[in-house]
């Protein structure tokens, strides 16, 4: 890895140790509901509020149209907390797991700049855009994990129940089984024997691994091993550029201030490392420098990204630039989720018929070599 992405992680593990203190309610369900009811809120809201409805006749419109009893209680909660004088977006704050700073922030730039109904047509726009690319990166990894869940279901099925019964039928000819036969009876017996102890080992190696991610080291590492990894890590870097620029974009749109925007976007793009960086250069901004040339020495966000950046600070029109890179990428994502798919399938196919082929061979083997087993 490059210096200045040690240094940004350096940065960034100090920043994370320090202890944040809690605001607002915790809502069950949360991420559901960002994921597939807030994008929809947001566009009825903003439709709403640009046909010239009052904010708490709005709320209460939507209040007797939503199904989920969580996002029910969210909702009459910044209703009441309006009609108790809050503005709309210190309302939104006492629920930080369902409207995240960069939601807040955006609607408190509309507030201030009269532009509220356009500015959370804005929000719906990106988190629509955002749940997309997440369904499409999510639905091209969900079919090889299938396959190799199904791979494996049926090779400890054929092992532990099928292979026992070949087993028993060769022991009568009294004769020397073939190798990868004989290999595959011996792994069929201690998988009967040992099966509850190595799947409890597994379970804890994966409740071991899964706390050691959470960690600041583990999380660094699984970046980096992510962003490293050929073609997997090309999509990461392409879906982390997507993010960064999508959501940078709107936040200078809606008048957040650059430092504010940068300490958001941090946290948005789904990689610690490139979240450690952003967090560096906003620290160069901070000191004068351009962001642009803050970020133009490493090796997450690609070269085009930063000259189209830097294009728009010349020209004052860094959410245009940004938007249009975040289109450009989102494309690139499809095209390359599309070619991964493709390649995948067949890969996935001669994987199977390796695994299960194999041990289907295992086991008739001897049945092939039959006369010269009873011979033997």
């Amino acid at each position: 890895m490059s210096p200045p992405v040690n240094n940004a992680m350096r940065a960034s593990k100090v920043s994370n140790n320090r202890p944040q203190k809690p605001r607002g309610s915790k809502v069950p369900g949360a991420r559901k509901i960002v994921n597939t009811l807030l994008p929809g809120f947001s566009r009825q809201l903003a439709a709403m509020l640009s046909a010239g409805m009052p904010i708490v006749a709005t709320l209460e419109a939507l209040l007797e149209q939503t199904d989920n009893p969580n996002f029910k209680t969210v909702i009459a909660g910044i209703k009441a907390n309006i009609e108790n004088g809050a503005a709309f977006s210190e309302a939104l704050r006492k629920y930080p797991t369902v409207f995240d700073d960069l939601y807040c922030n955006m609607v408190h730039g509309g507030e201030m700049g009269g532009q509220l109904p356009e500015t959370i047509g804005r929000l719906a726009g990106f988190l629509e855009a955002t749940a997309k690319l997440r369904r499409k990166v999510k639905s091209a990894m969900m079919y090889p994990i299938i396959v190799l869940c199904i791979a494996l279901i049926i090779a400890v099925g054929l092992i532990t129940f099928v292979v026992p019964v070949f087993g028993d039928m060769f022991a009568d000819f009294g004769a020397d089984l073939p190798g990868p036969t004989q290999f595959l009876l011996n792994f069929s017996g201690m998988l009967r024997a040992y099966g509850l102890y190595i799947l409890g080992f597994f379970i804890v190696v994966a409740i071991l691994f899964a706390r050691w991610a959470k960690t600041t080291n583990g999380a660094f590492a699984i970046d980096h091993f992510a962003l490293r990894a050929p073609v997997f890590g090309e999509l990461k870097r392409k879906v982390a550029s997507a993010r960064f620029a999508r959501t940078f974009g709107q936040l200078i749109r809606s008048g957040v201030p650059i430092l504010q925007s940068l300490k958001i976007v941090s946290g948005a793009t789904g990689s610690v490392i490139a979240g450690a960086l952003i967090t560096k250069s906003a620290k160069a901004v901070e000191n004068g420098e351009p962001l642009s040339s803050a970020m133009l020495h490493q090796d997450v966000f690609p070269i085009l990204l930063v000259r189209m950046l830097q294009a728009g600070e010349k020209t004052g029109k860094i959410d245009e630039m940004m938007d249009n890179i975040a289109d450009f990428y989102d494309d690139e994502v499809d095209t390359m989720l599309a070619g991964l798919t493709s390649l995948l399938e067949p890969l996935l196919m001669v994987f199977l018929g390796i695994i299960i082929g194999g041990i289907v061979l295992c086991m008739f083997l001897p049945i092939f070599k039959m006369g010269e087993i009873v011979g033997g």
